[in-house]
């Protein structure tokens, strides 16, 4: 043994020997720590991979679309604007497109094309060279795994995802689920996810209604929208689907001739992107979508749903139209207020003049310049009309005003059969609401929430709180008839004063025209809206029971039970009032007034039905038995006599009251005027056996229309110019009494009675002060606010819309 053996030193190696140990030991370490640092990174970037599996019943979030009654598309609720097509139902060619764009190899990989990312890494070679974006290589799965599952980051370990997901794709889906994934998911621009959408929206078609070009311009898009933009980048984007055409061309997809032909086609889209084509139902469609939310929640907006509404597309044109006429004659009566604008000089106005725009609803308005006020007011329209002239009434209206000078911007009207005259238009303050209600049903077949959607969102239908005025004394007049009086009862007409009534004063209601008949029937009292035989009536019946008559009835949630209340000091809304008439109409009935008549899921599942009445043999299959009764919905709040009762009195109002204009529709029509203290709201809710209508007027700021502009004066109009379409084709039909109802002539008029109260024999007017001269409109009530006694809580304020901003 060694010297160093002995002392405990072992051999050591040769020099080489010791280098090649220390770097193999070295080498293991590395390989030891970079496979632990793998298996780390691997275990941070895999934890949280999604599951494949998880697109085995997936759907993207997709537009809940909203339809009228006749099938109208009317809106769409979406946070994504998209529509899911299977993909069995897309034409085969726009799926090829997409595939010699994105993906020509799809149905020859496992989800991974190694061929066309092996191309892609030779072209980005080159891209870096020159500083161009970097081609990915993608296949459709991949990029299905991208959208769907994963995030758009670019980076390695997403990449790494892409990859590791497209295979397991492969595994779970078939192709074909995973072309329906894809062309549903992506974006493409123009608001557009999925091609159902981007078809729609860049082109006004279906699927199945594309043509070759227009098929290969929406392939172009997933490279990017912006780039390929139809408008702003048109040349760019008639390339790309020229080269998209000519590789479906070369895969044998399409003929040469085809393709060329495709080619040479110009690439036409829509202005702006439009689903819905019905453009007259926005304060309907905003109020579909509240109570949608209400009743579905967030999933609204993403659950693909198919909602149809009670809205008639004939009846909403119509009410529209006539709203905004009413509104703009009521403002033309109060005058011109002047241009909207100036320019220093006609040279350069068409720029200020588009800067303000008309309301959308009036599509045939445009901004005009005043070019000349000498020998006519000579005017320019922006856009597409023509020079020429303004109508000689308009020339005198504007001269009765503030007038018109040389750069006055202003709105214009082509006159109708007149070439080169135009009409003169201002946007009105007033604005107003009607509403339409099928009364048996509850049905909201119209509803017009203001004179312009674009210009104020605010719906005066369901958001506007307002005093009635006289368009509640039929309810007061119902609860009379409830309780002990009949058509043949007798109440005074002549002053009343209430002791301490307001505030602790005195209150002494007053009639419109300041003049008193003395002892009347019921119905004359309603027909001629008396205040102070109403106030009499209320009084005699007690202001609980009529207050509890018009909770019951739907007018308001709560009312309180002082006699202001009897001429309309209360607040209400149009939809409400209206859906409580209809029980007049309906024999009695409460309806509440609804909007959403079904909801179904993407399956056709109902989730949710307006009518929820039973039909226990509806789906037996009919098997020669009678068919089956389904009771008629609603509560009974009233007898159906007093039902009728009040509709015969209101047909009075019609025929020989405050609302004798209606006559001119020329059929059976019951109605009731309304005028509140100040002529601050004007109204007038009317109907027929199948349709009830109210309209109001008023300003948002609840300021006075000014002295006389009643009910029968504002409102009543709008009522017949709709009701003159909503009824064009409707017979006319009468009112029918209630087979217990009993009859008995007061005043040579035949009176309904319930049984055991008619009269025997024929009951006559008294005698004393009859009316003279023409009835006047409209019962407005008068005091100071008629206010409640000091005892009870007083109405609260009109509520005013926050935003203004959007009227003029």
């Amino acid at each position: 043994m060694s010297d160093k053996k002995s002392r405990g030193v072992w051999p050591v190696f040769n020099p080489p020997e010791r280098w090649v140990a220390v770097l193999g030991i070295g080498v293991l370490g590395v390989i030891a720590v970079a496979g632990f640092a793998i298996a780390i990174y691997a275990a941070v970037l895999f934890h949280d991979m999604p599951d494949a599996g998880d697109l085995v019943d997936y759907r993207p979030p997709t537009a809940t679309r909203v339809y009228g009654w006749d099938g109208t598309l009317i809106g769409e609720f979406s946070k994504e604007r998209r529509i899911f097509v299977p993909y069995d139902q897309m034409p085969p060619r726009l799926v090829q497109a997409f595939m010699a764009a994105e993906d020509r190899n799809f149905f020859h990989h496992s989800g991974v094309d190694v061929q066309g990312l092996g191309r892609a890494m030779l072209r980005n070679v080159v891209n870096v060279v020159r500083g161009r974006r970097l081609e990915g290589g993608s296949t459709i799965t991949q990029q299905v795994a991208k959208n769907v599952l994963l995030t758009s980051d670019a980076t390695l370990g997403r990449k790494l995802k892409e990859a590791i997901l497209a295979r397991r794709l492969e595994q779970t889906l078939t192709k074909d689920h995973i072309l329906e994934l894809y062309l549903n998911e992506i974006w493409l621009g123009y608001r557009s996810y999925g091609v159902a959408a981007a078809a729609y929206n860049y082109f006004g078609k279906s699927l199945d209604n594309l043509s070759l070009s227009e098929m290969a311009y929406l392939a172009s898009l997933p490279k990017g929208p912006d780039n390929y933009h139809p408008v702003r980048r048109k040349e760019n984007a008639i390339a790309r689907r020229n080269w998209i055409l000519s590789q479906m061309a070369e895969l044998g997809w399409v003929s040469q001739a085809e393709a060329e032909a495709a080619m040479k086609e110009d690439l036409i889209v829509q202005s702006a992107p439009s689903r819905a084509k019905y453009k007259d139902a926005d304060y309907f469609v905003e109020e579909v979508r509240r109570r949608g939310l209400g009743t579905m929640g967030e999933r609204l907006t993403e659950g693909g749903y198919y909602m149809r509404t009670t809205l008639d597309s004939n009846l909403q044109t119509a009410a529209r139209v006539a709203l905004m006429n009413g509104l703009e004659a009521y403002d033309r009566r109060h005058g011109w207020r002047g241009a909207w604008g100036t320019t220093d000089g006609v040279a350069g106005w068409e720029a200020a003049a588009l800067k303000k725009t008309p309301p959308s609803e009036r599509r045939n308005w445009r901004a005009a310049v005043v070019e000349s006020v000498e020998g006519g007011v000579k005017v320019r329209p922006a856009k597409d009309y023509g020079p020429g002239t303004l109508a000689s009434e308009d020339v005198a209206w504007a001269r009765a005003g503030k007038g018109l000078s040389p750069g006055d911007l202003i709105f214009v009207e082509p006159a109708e059969k007149t070439p080169g005259v135009y009409r003169l238009k201002q946007v009105p303050l007033v604005n107003g609401a009607l509403v339409a209600i099928e009364p048996n049903s509850g049905r909201v077949l119209a509803m017009v929430g203001g004179y312009s959607f674009s210009l104020s969102n605010f719906n005066r239908a369901t958001q506007a709180m307002r005093q009635p005025g006289s368009a509640i004394k039929p309810f007061v007049y119902a609860a009379a008839l409830e309780d002990s009086y009949t058509p043949a009862s007798m109440v005074t007409d002549a002053q009343i004063t209430l002791k301490g009534a307001v505030n602790g004063e005195d209150w002494t209601p007053e009639n419109y025209n300041k003049k008193y008949y003395g002892s009347m029937p019921l119905r004359r009292g309603l027909e001629l809206s008396r205040n102070a035989m109403t106030v009499r009536l209320a009084q005699g019946v007690g202001m609980r029971k009529v207050s509890d008559l018009a909770v019951k009835m739907g007018v308001a949630d709560n009312m309180a039970p002082v006699l202001a209340m009897a001429l309309g000091a209360g607040e209400t809304t149009p939809l409400k009032i209206t859906g409580a008439y209809a029980a007049f109409a309906n024999g009695g009935r409460r309806i509440d007034p609804h909007l959403i008549e079904m909801i179904e899921d993407r399956e056709g599942k109902i989730l949710f039905r307006a009518d929820k009445r039973d039909c226990p043999r509806c789906n037996a299959g009919f098997n020669g038995d009678e068919s089956p009764r389904i009771a008629p919905g609603g509560q009974q709040v009233i007898d159906p006599v007093t039902a009728y009762q009040i509709t015969s009195m209101l047909e009075g109002v019609v025929q020989r009251g405050t609302a004798t204009q209606a006559r001119v529709l020329g059929r059976p029509v019951a109605g009731k005027t309304g005028t509140t203290n100040e002529y601050r709201s004007a109204w007038f809710v009317g109907y027929t056996p199948q349709i009830v209508v109210g309209v109001f007027v008023g300003f948002d700021d609840n300021r006075g229309l000014g002295e006389g502009e009643v009910g029968g004066v504002a409102s009543l109009p709008i009522f017949i110019d709709f009701m003159k379409t909503a009824l064009k084709d409707v017979p006319p039909t009468e009112f029918k009494p209630p087979k217990t109802a009993k009859f008995a002539m007061v005043g040579g008029i035949r009176e309904a009675f319930r049984p055991g109260t008619e009269p025997r024999g024929n009951v006559g007017l008294p005698t004393g002060p009859k009316p003279e001269g023409p009835i006047p409109y409209e019962g407005a009530f008068s005091a100071p606010a008629a206010a409640p006694p000091p005892e009870q809580k007083a109405p609260p304020k009109p509520k005013v819309p926050d935003d203004l901003s959007g009227l003029y």
